[in-house]
């Protein structure tokens, strides 16, 4: 079995086998990365240290212009990535390469244009005698941690904008998923700079002396809540800047005026994507009572026909499948599981599409983020009230509303208390428009030009006439 290593300063490294790589649609061991610890870290901070001193000074065109020559390399080796992505992930292959990466390059491509356009206040005299102007700045190394659901994607969506802002990156991504992040790494290193985006690998540990090594000036991680917790409390010890884009526990309302029949296959796709596996799937269904019934048939209908292996891939790992077994093993008597609720198969971490109603607001299957092919079912009888148990939950980072009404939909839209509310969809996003939570899902933004201008700091310049 091959060991995966490091990249710190353009150079793919080899080193001692650590953790083992596992195919979770086999459950079987297939490789092992190497757990960086302390000199490898250094290693690679003081490699982006060094290169920011010639990266951030060079133009928005010539950065423009590397990443436009990543995201054609991608593409150039999107076979390659894909099977890399899938042997860790267990994803379905033609999704990964007919949505994920051309995502993926068209998020490049856009943070390519986009460090062409930041801008800041005119110049002006706003105080007689002198004249002010504002600089935007890269913030300096940033300190990168991906999660294992998008490793691929997840770490386009950070070093993207950190590099176009002139910053440099060593990224660390989940345990579990490391190889496309090697690989996007090495397509990088053909076109960038030494020491402008290096990744080590490891675990929590790793994590951790990566985050409290004194040179990055800004953490970014996307991951749980807790995950981000211990990284915010961590960073504070130096007063790092940090971009938090942490858990999710999307509400999906679900009105009486919408086409059943249409919308809960719909739901459906929104909530089983990647296997559930995703922050803002569509998994904590909230339907009027008039359609209630009805609707929760429709799910079930359409859930079973999901075929896991076929519709969406496993489980992230065995630990994975545990918890959410756990969870569902632990339904209180008043939910009713009307498909699924267990693993599917003898081989791999798959889950069966499962269905879940009679649900209370304080179960902890509601209140808890579950990842996984799971949907949950609670009833409302008045737009207040939906909109209510919508907003009861800490995290804060999407939503959708079902409904007819366009009134309805504006009135609701203003009152959910989270980062991205979709209207008759769930689910799309694009490059041009935000993404980022509130409470417990975090702050900062990924995507547009928030997520651009999250990675640079504004300097005030003013200087006297005479």
């Amino acid at each position: 079995m091959t060991t995966l290593g490091n990249v710190i300063n353009g150079e793919r490294l080899s080193g001692a086998a650590g953790s083992d790589l596992v195919d979770p649609a086999t459950g079987e061991v297939f490789g092992s990365a190497v757990v960086s610890r302390e000199a490898e870290v250094d290693a690679a901070v003081q490699a982006a240290e060094k290169a920011f001193a010639v990266w951030s000074r060079t133009t928005p065109g010539e950065r423009a212009s590397a990443l436009l020559k990543l995201a054609d390399l991608l593409e150039a080796n999107a076979s390659l990535v894909a099977d890399a992505e899938v042997r860790e992930t267990g994803k379905i292959r033609s999704v990964v390469l007919e949505e994920e990466i051309p995502q993926c390059a068209d998020q490049i491509r856009f943070f390519a244009g986009a460090a062409r356009l930041l801008h800041s206040a005119a110049a002006g005299e706003y105080l007689a005698g002198h004249t002010s102007y504002q600089r935007r700045e890269p913030v300096g190394v940033i300190a990168q941690i991906t999660p294992w659901n998008y490793p691929l994607m997840m770490a386009v969506w950070k070093i993207a904008p950190a590099i176009a802002a002139g910053n440099t990156v060593v990224v660390k991504p989940a345990d579990t998923t490391p190889s496309s992040t090697v690989l996007l790494a090495s397509l990088a290193a053909e076109v960038l700079p030494p020491g402008v985006f290096n990744v080590v690998l490891g675990d929590r540990d790793t994590g951790r002396l990566l985050v409290e090594h004194p040179v990055p000036a800004m953490v970014s991680i996307t991951g749980s809540t807790r995950a981000g917790i211990e990284v915010a409390r961590s960073a504070a010890t130096t007063l790092k800047r940090t971009h938090l884009e942490l858990g999710g526990n999307a509400p999906v309302l679900v009105f009486d005026d919408i086409d059943v029949a249409a919308v809960a296959p719909a739901v459906v796709g929104a909530a089983y994507y990647n296997a559930g596996q995703d922050c803002t799937a569509a998994t904590r269904v909230l339907v009027h009572s008039s359609v209630h019934d009805q609707f929760v048939s429709a799910l079930a209908e359409a859930a079973a026909a999901q075929t896991p292996g076929v519709d969406y891939g496993p489980l992230n790992s065995a630990a994975q499948l545990s918890r959410v077994q756990s969870l569902v093993d632990r339904l209180p008597a008043h939910a009713t599981v009307h498909c699924g609720g267990k693993q599917f198969g003898d081989r791999g971490f798959f889950f069966s599409p499962t269905v879940i109603s009679g649900l209370r607001q304080d179960d902890e299957v509601v209140q808890e983020e579950i990842f996984a092919p799971v949907i949950t079912v609670q009833s409302f009888s008045s737009d207040d009230e939906g909109v209510a148990l919508a907003n009861g939950v800490p995290q804060g980072l999407a939503s959708s509303v079902w409904t007819g009404s366009s009134a309805r939909a504006n009135r609701i839209t203003t009152e959910l208390d989270f980062g991205v509310v979709w209207v008759n969809t769930h689910g799309p996003i694009t490059p041009e428009m935000p993404h980022g939570g509130f409470g417990q899902s975090g702050y900062g933004k990924d995507l547009s030009m928030h997520g651009l201008e999250d990675y640079t700091r504004v300097k005030h310049v003013m200087q006297a006439f005479s």
